[in-house]
């Protein structure tokens, strides 16, 4: 459907966003210089992790929240609240309860004073074209996941917009229902059925970008910011199995596991920050051990190719990449060229027996985790081998906004209890030395 000549609907222009913490302190930016269009006829995705401020882009489009600086325009009109022309589906269905679903569809046309008769007709007409035809006197209670979403689609659609954002729609779905709702999505947006000129959306699933997507911005972490574009030729209906769209997937994956050049060498990490100001990912230790055991074992054999890793396993990116980040932190394994590696530290792990892996993670996670090696200081240098976790937690505060000091508390006290550093008493939320030296 795109158009070479077509003209931009949307600018969005230097959008940042920095939010303030609980003390009233301006904490570290969401969004940094974040600059887009969106043009007639084309789907566009935002690619990225959680974390990376996707959501908080496609909710300062929509209106629905103020950038700290930057502008966008709706065409040609600076947006200063909810824009007229502008439709958006959630992840989380939001829909009301205690209304049918002719009720909630007709929500939007009420609020724009359409008479009672027009309402109606084009309520019925969103509900046919979505594909809920016979259920419109039917209560959310009463539909499926898939269904609700539909009803989602129905209430964006019955306001004729012309910009459609998406934030993460499939993702609360099984994956047959998700496959299902796309595959019609795209279906009517092919043949020209959707009242709508152009789709911006929000994903975290890479094979999904490039299923839908015309253009695939990619967006680097903390703050969030446009790493790279990637345009997708590809006719419609694409096949995942093309090898043409494996290669993208390919690339996009080694885009996203590629180091900055700009850190020093030799201790640069994937992982937002360094020093005290590295935000860590809450991961299962139990994970990171499968991880690589099934690195190590057939067919990969020490080395994997990420996307290949992500379908055996069937993890998605916001699950695999937190995994791998922590293994290449503590220099288990390595990633390079969206490629996974085993690193001779990691062979040892998996080859070892259950303490011998407690001690060599406990090692590395003192080696290379400063937070780690910082508690576990502080403990063995105080009489009574205990410190309240708000002292660390205060520390952490000065580099990173309250939640990801939580998040990144939450990842040290884990990762330190099984690597047997220290204990922590949830309690008294204090760490403690089990047997002191």
């Amino acid at each position: 459907m795109l158009d070479a000549a077509a003209t931009a609907l949307l600018d969005v222009s230097h959008i940042s966003q920095t939010f303030r913490k609980g003390s009233g302190e301006v904490g570290l930016p969401v969004l940094d210089d974040v600059s887009l269009s969106l043009r007639d006829g084309e789907i566009v995705g935002l690619l990225g992790r959680s974390g990376c401020g996707k959501s908080t882009l496609l909710r300062i489009i929509a209106g629905l929240a103020k950038p700290t600086s930057g502008t966008v325009k709706f065409q040609g009109q600076e947006v200063g609240g909810p824009a007229e022309g502008v439709a958006m589906v959630f992840q989380s269905f939001a829909l009301y309860p205690w209304l049918s679903v002719l009720d909630n569809v007709e929500l939007g046309l009420r609020a724009q004073g359409e008479t009672p008769e027009e309402t109606r007709k084009r309520a019925l007409a969103a509900i046919d074209l979505i594909g809920l035809d016979g259920f419109e006197s039917a209560y959310p209670k009463e539909l499926s996941g898939g269904m609700r979403q539909r009803v989602g689609f129905a209430r964006a659609l019955v306001v004729h917009p012309k910009i459609l954002l998406m934030d993460e729609p499939f993702s609360a779905l099984d994956v047959l229902t998700a496959e299902t709702l796309r595959t019609d999505l795209l279906d009517l947006w092919s043949e020209g059925r959707m009242p709508i000129k152009s789709i911006l959306m929000v994903t975290h699933n890479i094979e999904e970008a490039v299923l839908m997507c015309d253009r695939i911005l990619v967006l680097a972490s903390n703050p969030g910011r446009i790493a790279s574009e990637i345009k997708v030729s590809l006719v419609h209906p694409r096949d995942r199995l093309d090898p043409e769209f494996r290669q993208l997937v390919d690339k996009i994956y080694a885009l996203m596991t590629q180091r900055s050049e700009s850190k020093p060498s030799g201790r640069e990490s994937a992982l937002p920050g360094t020093g005290l100001a590295m935000a860590l990912p809450r991961v299962s230790t139990n994970s990171l051990a499968g991880l690589l055991e099934e690195l190590a074992a057939p067919p990969y054999n020490g080395r994997a190719d990420l996307p290949h890793l992500a379908d055996s396993l069937q993890l998605e990116i916001d699950e695999l990449f937190p995994l791998a980040e922590t293994l290449q932190l503590l220099r288990f394994a390595e990633l390079e060229e969206g490629d996974m590696k085993l690193t001779a530290a990691g062979k040892r792990f998996v080859e070892a027996d259950v303490d011998q892996r407690k001690k060599l993670f406990g090692d590395h996670l003192l080696a290379y985790v400063p937070l780690a090696a910082r508690i576990k200081r502080v403990l063995d240098e105080r009489p009574s081998h205990h410190a309240p976790a708000t002292r660390f937690r205060e520390e952490l505060e000065d580099y990173m906004s309250e939640d990801y000091a939580e998040r990144t508390m939450r990842a040290i006290i884990n990762l330190g209890r099984y690597g047997e550093l220290f204990a922590y008493d949830e309690n008294a939320q204090a760490f403690s030395l089990e047997n002191p030296q």
